[in-house]
């Protein structure tokens, strides 16, 4: 292991905590996961993140969870306009993941963020790019510290299809070489 990681949590007696953790951030990064676009504004920014922690929590009322790194950006902007937006890609827009990897460069003017072409969601606002495949427009309902992350709940108060309708193939960690986890 390089001398500057940590181990994070608890390694089972007698194991070699080396070939442990390798082991363990392999079946980790083995979680089937999709990859997303999540969409955040607050009073005065706006924002695109490539995220993978995403999860419908239940059905009645209808609330998605998304983990967002407790200094993220994105997380601040989420508290500030209390909503996101999640955007789902098409699986051929595997390029436009990496860009967002960190702060978007955001062009009012042109209406875009990364150079990607975005208009405000018709409910919370929040930047929704035009290429999106389907999106999740959310109301922030609560939050849950877990750690190295903030579990933002929310409600979907809007959704819908791009062009392509609802038969486009999406996006999935494993169809790039970007891996979350462990």
């Amino acid at each position: 292991m390089a001398p500057h990681a940590r181990l994070v949590g608890p390694i089972p007696d007698g194991a070699d905590p080396d070939e442990f953790d390798r082991v363990r951030r392999r079946v980790l990064w083995k979680l089937t996961t999709g990859l997303y676009l999540l969409a955040s504004r607050g009073r005065e920014q706006r924002n695109l993140m490539t995220c993978s922690l995403v999860t419908q929590l239940a059905t009645d009322p209808k609330l998605v969870g998304v983990a967002v790194e407790s200094d993220a950006l994105s997380l601040r902007l989420v508290r500030e306009g209390r909503s996101f937006l999640l955007a789902l890609l098409d699986r051929e827009d595997r390029a436009v993941v990496r860009s967002f990897a960190k702060p978007a460069l955001d062009d009012p003017e042109a209406g875009t963020l990364n150079g990607v072409a975005c208009r405000p969601s018709p409910v919370t606002g929040c930047p929704l790019p035009l290429r999106a495949a389907a999106y999740l427009d959310c109301r922030l309902e609560r939050e849950v510290d877990v750690g190295s992350h903030v579990l933002c709940v929310g409600e979907v108060v809007d959704a819908g299809f791009g062009a392509a309708g609802p038969d486009v193939a999406l996006l999935r960690s494993e169809d790039t070489r970007m891996s979350y986890g462990g």
